[in-house]
């Protein structure tokens, strides 16, 4: 339940504004572009309920990298191949698919997990996350890969993950087409896989 704070700010409410401003400023500029005081300023709270939320800007970054992880690795990339592929096999390739249509998108933004690992580097606490964050998405990359009976599931993943970043970089870069080419070499692995 939420507490009623001074000013009659609920903090649930606070914590959600606080949260949903650093995503949409983290994923787009990255985590060292945006200071505190810019995240507080356009949530519409003081500095002290930003604290009281998130004791500093690496626990706020860790919390919007948890919440990428639902909205984009559960709730984009997961649900999305799930409600798009029949098989396990067209689960796979329904992530290109939908990177294509991602990639031509105006609030494109690529990988917030590859850019803050990138920022930051893998020996600050941000980037360990990411790290892991990225290891999350292999491990339903594999579990797919399990499930459709590939060989060497874990070998799969990891290239196949190569081709998912790969192509987000490619589609950073401008290549429009970079989804179509990764599902190209995708079907492929799939093939060498079986």
């Amino acid at each position: 339940m939420a507490k009623a704070r001074q000013g009659g700010e609920i903090d649930s409410s606070a914590r959600e504004r606080i949260l949903d401003t650093s995503y949409e400023l983290f994923s787009r500029r990255g985590v060292r572009a945006v200071g505190v005081d810019e995240v507080i300023e356009r949530a519409g709270v003081a500095k002290a309920t930003l604290y009281r939320h998130f004791s500093s800007k690496d626990a706020l970054v860790l919390a919007f990298l948890d919440m990428r992880e639902q909205r984009w690795t559960r709730g984009f990339v997961e649900a999305g191949a799930i409600s798009r592929g029949a098989t396990p096999e067209e689960r796979l390739l329904a992530i290109f698919d939908m990177f294509d249509e991602w990639f031509h998108r105006d609030d494109f933004e690529a990988c917030s997990f590859i850019n803050v690992l990138v920022e930051v580097g893998p020996q600050h606490t941000a980037g360990g996350a990411s790290i892991e964050h990225l290891e999350r998405i292999r491990a339903l990359v594999r579990r797919f890969a399990e499930e459709a009976g590939l060989r060497d599931p874990e070998s799969f993943a990891r290239s196949w993950h190569i081709l998912m970043k790969g192509s987000i970089i490619a589609a950073t870069e401008g290549d429009a087409q970079a989804a179509r080419r990764a599902k190209s070499m995708a079907r492929l692995l799939i093939e060498q896989h079986r």
